[in-house]
């Protein structure tokens, strides 16, 4: 079935991703590399760009405004978060309540679709956005174009995966543009079960321990627990304290994929990419790329 669903209108103004001026985004990007330590920039326009929470830097997160302009600065694929409400809807909200994002605290999960469709989720972010609703999955389903992909991450436990399973079913992408992402094992497991044709990524971050200073979860428990719960790869903050060589190594030894978030920086952005990432969650898709373009450019013309 071919969801169709009127997209918000964006102003001009809301599609502008830098206040940078050109020549100061030339002289950083062009610097990133020798900051980072790092030559081999050649891959660091091979990556795909995921929008987080869609272009959440210059729209309201999570709202169909920020998912549109995603597309719009050429994202390779969004990132939403997702509950399932008091009548069953899956809709599309990172916190537990509604009081960041619109001013007025609902319980997701206490509360109707209805109910929280009555929420303005646009109006904290600018003036420009008043009247931005909570999208429902299906809503945000139908704004993914032939080609690119979506993130689905869960915010609540198995109970999703049944409702998520009929609804997916119901919209016209396949399985290859869909990616389950959750930092709860048992959601992945049921999610791997019920859906194993879509790939199922376990996010993971990481804790420096008070008592001997190693980093929690070590990468050996990481691995254990991706075999265990069936994960198809790791989604894992962009820790430069973890992250390095011999832990993209093991897990493509595991045949994991590696995917990071949330990549804000050039800098970090660059060593993600040398290091071979599957994927980059950013809120800034468009000028992530750019830079992370120029600095590869700019190495490459160096002597």
């Amino acid at each position: 079935m071919q969801l169709r669903f009127l997209s918000p209108v964006i102003s001009r103004r809301s599609i502008v991703t830098s206040r940078w001026s050109p020549v100061i985004i030339l002289v950083c990007s062009t610097a990133v590399a020798s900051i980072a330590g790092i030559t081999d920039t050649s891959r660091a326009s091979a990556q795909m760009f995921v929008a987080h929470r869609g272009a959440s830097f210059d729209a309201p997160e999570n709202t169909l405004a920020a998912f549109q302009l995603a597309w719009q600065q050429g994202a390779d694929a969004v990132e939403g978060d997702f509950y399932l409400s008091k009548d069953g809807q899956i809709v599309c909200i990172h916190d537990k309540t509604t009081k960041r994002t619109a001013g007025v605290e609902l319980v997701v999960a206490d509360a109707t679709l209805d109910e929280l469709k009555r929420l303005d989720v646009g109006r904290w972010k600018s003036e420009e956005f008043v009247g931005q609703r909570i999208p429902t999955l299906l809503e945000v389903l139908a704004t993914v174009p032939q080609g690119k992909k979506i993130f689905i991450e869960i915010k609540c436990g198995p109970e999703i995966v049944e409702p998520l399973k009929t609804q997916l079913s119901q919209c016209s992408l396949s399985s290859e543009q869909l990616v389950i992402i959750c930092f709860n094992r048992d959601v992945v497991t049921a999610a791997k079960q019920q859906l194993p044709n879509i790939k199922c990524q376990w996010l993971v971050s990481y804790d420096r321990d008070k008592d001997d200073g190693q980093w929690r979860p070590s990468l050996e428990s990481v691995l254990d627990t991706a075999e265990k719960i069936q994960a198809d790869g790791i989604d894992t903050n962009a820790n430069l304290d973890v992250v390095d060589e011999r832990f993209v190594e093991q897990l493509r030894d595991a045949e994991l994929q590696f995917h990071c978030w949330t990549v804000n920086d050039p800098q970090v952005g660059v060593r993600m990419c040398t290091l071979g990432v599957d994927s980059i969650t950013t809120d800034r898709p468009l000028w992530l790329r750019e830079q992370l373009e120029s600095s590869r450019e700019s190495a490459a013309a160096s002597p």
